[in-house]
């Protein structure tokens, strides 16, 4: 697979990619011209602008298309971008799509990390209202694959999975330092996000459903968590009960400007909004990182619209790291970010 994010200017590129995003534009001048992003597995390179006299090159063209193309990378502004000498449509079904878009890799070790925490779960009521989404094989396949955003934080396949082991962690951590109770701040980690299986499509390209666009994933996953708890024939919680873990669900994003219709009202429900901030802030830091040379000439990237137009400093150094530990306590080796439990 052709590794977009590491291209040198200069690379010919002669590969099938993924029409990400199709945006028209005009100059100053009134001049229109349209950029494509174009993705696969590993990242996305914008196109140099096709204008007026190259739109033939481009009609029709729409998010989740794949194309043969032919081009070379180039540097624009500190940036690079995909001068586009060929590129053909592929007819549907030709490629599989899916192989196209960025994905977490096997699924397995975060499966073993969240099942570890949901058999911890001891209160039983608590442990039956979560084993209603996670001992259902349906749920498992499509929370498996589904991304936790659209362009955001963990837009990969499997994302969600991912960031709700992360949330799992942090708000564990969180938890303890604090009093609150870990059963319920487990059981919050595990639904806060439900409502995303219904509010994202991710055949072809990570977009939202119209329930999605409608609704939003919060009140999706509360209205879902409701949903379920009254198809059962005998209630596997309390009314109260049932209300407290719809808090959660509903609280998480933490305000009304953020997606949330009621702020944390419970000390489970605060930490949990933490811990999901947490996972996806420094997520979205460390992409961004990750593509920070492209952005940036120095140590300090430009604003970047990602991140409120943050700048981000790219500077590094060992820190002596060859160097023998001024106390011999201390740790070598430093942890792997999917070691956190």
């Amino acid at each position: 697979m052709l590794h977009l994010p590491s291209l040198p200017s200069g690379t010919r590129v002669q590969d099938t990619l993924l029409v990400m995003e199709v945006s028209t534009h005009a100059t100053d001048e009134g001049h229109p011209y349209t950029i494509l992003t174009l993705g696969n597995s590993t990242g996305e390179i914008p196109t140099a602008p096709f204008w007026l006299e190259q739109q033939d090159q481009v009609a029709g063209l729409r998010r989740g298309h794949a194309v043969q193309v032919i081009g070379d990378v180039v540097p624009y502004r500190d940036r690079r971008q995909l001068k586009v000498m060929s590129l053909r449509l592929l007819p549907a079904g030709t490629v599989d799509l899916r192989s196209l878009l960025p994905s977490v890799g096997p699924v397995e070790r975060y499966w073993e990390k969240l099942d570890l925490r949901r058999r911890e779960i001891r209160k039983p009521r608590l442990a039956r209202v979560v084993n209603l989404f996670y001992a259902d094989d349906g749920f498992r396949e499509r929370y498996g694959q589904c991304p936790a955003s659209i362009r955001g934080h963990h837009a990969r396949l499997g994302g969600l999975l991912k960031h709700t082991v992360e949330v799992t962690a942090i708000a564990r951590t969180i938890g303890r330092a604090c009093g609150a109770d870990l059963d319920i701040v487990v059981a919050g980690a595990l639904l806060h996000d439900i409502g995303k299986l219904e509010s994202y499509a991710w055949d072809g390209v990570f977009e939202y459903t119209e329930p999605g666009s409608l609704l939003g994933h919060v009140v999706l996953g509360a209205l879902m968590l409701d949903r379920r708890l009254r198809a059962e024939p005998e209630p596997p919680c309390t009314d109260r009960e049932r209300d407290v873990l719809l808090h959660l669900v509903l609280a998480h994003h933490g305000r009304l400007e953020f997606g949330s219709p009621i702020p944390p009202m419970t000390l489970e429900a605060e930490v949990l909004h933490w811990a999901d901030n947490a996972s996806a802030k420094t997520a979205s830091v460390a992409d961004a990182l990750r593509d920070a040379r492209h952005l940036a000439a120095g140590a300090v990237t430009g604003p970047l619209a990602s991140l409120d137009r943050r700048r981000l400093y790219t500077g590094a150094s060992d820190w002596g790291a060859d160097e023998a530990p001024s106390d011999p306590r201390s740790p070598r080796r430093a942890l792997d970010p999917d070691e956190r439990s």
